[in-house]
């Protein structure tokens, strides 16, 4: 999987709550070199697994896994000869009674986990070896029974130490006026006496230290000089014995050594498993269902990182439709909705269970990625469209039937009609190749694509227009608004501002509507600048309605309002918009004008696209102005004023839908 791709999903994040569950340095490793698979039998035998380990610690009891200490740089040195010392195979025999008691844990659920019960089976536990261990070492010292000679040895040693420390408090009271404090200590594995600098002379002997202010000598009476040499001699012989019985155990060890590196594989494998387990657990985690084919389907699906604030998505993409298409006001929600379905994919395909209700259902994707954030980059001087550039250059080199592709604000970052036109071309690759594709957009060319394309289909958060508030929640079938004006007023954009951006969209509508209908009035005519104000031109002032929200739908039969005379309406066969010139008769044809052309078509071939409510003000627009000609429009006036020999209104022939 793409590991840019990973990092913008926050999977990086979930596998760090994920490391921080495992006990065992092993464990741990294997964790952070886990990656999600496409394979349909690995990812069930993950997710299988995870299952399991959740039911064992459902039971409340503690699951013996061993954190392993030491146990890395134990195996490391494995099969080289090394002399272990008494805390390494102290350490072992530690791990080797971990062992055992998870394989008897183990063999104890093999009917509430039967699958990584049986793993337990393969382990072994090295009794031999761990009751030698458990015999020679305690406490991580040898002990007197680890040989024979060993305490022997150490009986005559300690007798040599009490004839020393008898023969030296004996000389205690001979030097008492030399010595600095009447004590015994050790110095180098000498016995000595703390004698006063400047009455060394006093104190025959070997001086082994000093005192940091100089003014203390330690010294080794001559008195002992001979009982010092025997102990010396009998510390010589422990360390001897000592060798040998670490290098028969060290041996021991070596023998097993095969053994004892499946165990370490076998335990940091329980590590990782029940860390998945734990980590279901914090955010009540199902297994998805795995799909046969590229399939999405969310149910109640909460994002593990946003913890109780997280409003549960239900999505489906790759059953009716390959492309999602979600629209709807900037902090909706969309961004989240993409991360989730994205992040749910990843984490399924690693075994780990999901936040979800069941039902939720997941396909297996070859490739995962998301082009999510702006991507600026001053480092590598790239733009944010820049940036989108790069990644969808990325998706398209291996975009496949088995690709999930995630894309966030389509279209943004250029020019809009550019950015528009090169985004539809991208999702049509895409639906051709068969990718599974998920995309936010604010573009209402974007939204109609979807509406009409076979594969395609619109989505949108919801939001309350009332309190503009998020409500989080998608719904799919329908496309959303941005409430860029609505949002920009409750932030405290002056009003003069916002007023004047509405006077701006009820222009551009008008002149959509115009253009529909073969006005040859220009865009650019609708305003006009009087001192350091803009304003609506006076000619056009009282012809411009905001127009609401579109529809974006191929309308079904029975299921939309009748058309009205001055609807504009998106002309399907046509690809374009026009004017109702009358609405739609017993069979359902409707008279649309398109320029100055009057057409008929089916009301099926037909959706809303602004209402004439929104267009034209009530009972004050002559709707001659958009359906007839100058010429008639001149004439009609003529007629009115007075009678003219020879004038007549003429009507062109009405079209039919070819």
């Amino acid at each position: 999987m793409n590991n840019r791709t990973m990092t913008k999903l926050e999977f990086d994040k979930i596998k760090a709550m994920l490391l921080s569950y495992t006990v065992s340095g092993p464990g741990k490793a294997l964790a952070e070199r886990h990656e999600p698979s496409a394979q349909a039998g690995q990812v069930s035998a993950w997710l299988t697994e995870t299952a399991e380990a959740v039911r064992l610690l459902a039971t409340g009891a503690s699951v013996p896994i061993s954190a392993m200490e030491g146990m890395e740089a134990f195996m490391a040195l494995l099969g080289k000869g090394k002399i272990y010392s008494e805390l390494e195979l102290g350490n072992l025999a530690v791990w080797l009674t971990s062992v055992a008691q998870m394989k008897r844990y183990m063999a104890s659920k093999q009917m509430t986990a039967p699958t990584i019960s049986s793993y337990a089976d393969s382990m072994h536990d090295c009794p031999e070896l761990l009751q030698e261990l458990d015999r020679c070492i305690r406490h991580g010292v040898l002990t007197d029974q680890a040989s024979p000679e060993l305490g022997d040895i150490r009986r005559h040693l300690a007798a040599a130490e009490d004839r020393i420390e008898r023969k030296l408090n004996q000389l205690l009271g001979k030097y008492k006026s030399a010595l600095q404090d009447p004590l015994v200590s050790k110095r180098n594995g000498h016995f000595v006496l703390p004698v006063k600098r400047e009455l060394r002379k006093q104190v025959p002997g070997t001086v082994w230290d000093e005192s940091a202010s100089g003014q203390t000598l330690f010294v080794e009476p001559v008195d002992v000089a001979d009982l010092q040499v025997e102990w010396q001699m009998w510390k010589s012989e422990e360390e001897r014995e000592r060798t040998a019985i670490l290098s028969q155990l060290s041996d021991l060890a070596e023998e097993q050594g095969y053994k004892l590196k499946w165990n370490v594989e076998a335990m940091a494998s329980f590590d990782f498993i029940f860390a998945r387990g734990k980590l279901g657990r914090t955010y009540n985690g199902i297994a998805a269902a795995i799909a046969e084919k590229p399939y999405v389907r969310l149910v109640g699906a909460r994002h593990p990182l946003l913890g109780e604030k997280a409003v549960p998505l239900t999505v489906e993409i790759g059953g009716d439709w390959r492309q999602l298409i979600i629209t709807g006001p900037n902090t909706g929600g969309k961004t989240v909705a993409l991360k989730t379905i994205g992040l749910f994919a990843l984490m399924t395909q690693s075994g780990l269970l999901i936040p979800a209700q069941p039902g939720t259902e997941l396909g297996l994707f070859q490739s995962i990625q998301a082009d999510v954030g702006d991507g600026q980059s001053i480092e590598q001087s790239l733009s944010t469209f820049s940036a989108h550039m790069d990644c969808l250059s990325e998706m398209l080199r291996s975009a496949n039937a088995r690709s999930l592709i995630l894309l966030d604000e389509l279209a943004a970052g250029t020019d809009p009609g550019e950015g528009i036109a090169l985004a539809i071309a991208v999702l049509e690759e895409l639906l051709q190749r068969g990718s599974l594709v998920a995309a936010t957009t604010h573009f209402n060319e974007i939204k109609r694509f979807a509406a009409r394309t076979k594969g395609c289909t619109n989505a949108r958060m919801a939001f309350d227009a009332e309190t503009l508030k998020p409500i989080y929640q998608l719904e799919v079938g329908e496309a959303g608004d941005s409430y860029a004006l609505a949002i920009a007023r409750r932030f405290g954009l002056p009003e003069k501002v916002v007023q004047r951006a509405e006077e701006r969209l009820k222009a551009t509508a008008r002149a959509a509507a115009s253009a529909a209908a073969g006005d040859s009035t220009e865009a650019e005519d609708e305003f006009a600048l009087e001192g350091k104000e803009w304003k609506l031109a006076p000619e056009r002032e009282n012809k411009v309605k905001r127009p609401k929200a579109q529809s974006n739908e191929e309308p079904q039969e029975g299921a939309k309002k009748p058309f009205e005379v001055g609807d504009c309406v998106w002309i399907y066969p046509l690809k374009r918009t026009g004017i109702v010139y009358q609405p739609a008769n017993e069979r359902g044809d409707v008279i649309v004008q398109v320029q100055k052309t009057k057409m008929t078509f089916n009301r099926k071939r037909l959706s809303l696209y602004i209402p004439s409510k929104q267009l034209y003000p009530e009972g004050e627009y002559d709707m001659d102005i958009v359906f007839e000609s100058k010429e008639n429009r001149k004439v009609r006036h003529q007629m009115k004023r007075k009678y003219v020999p020879g004038l007549a209104i003429v009507t062109p022939s009405e079209e039919q839908e070819g």
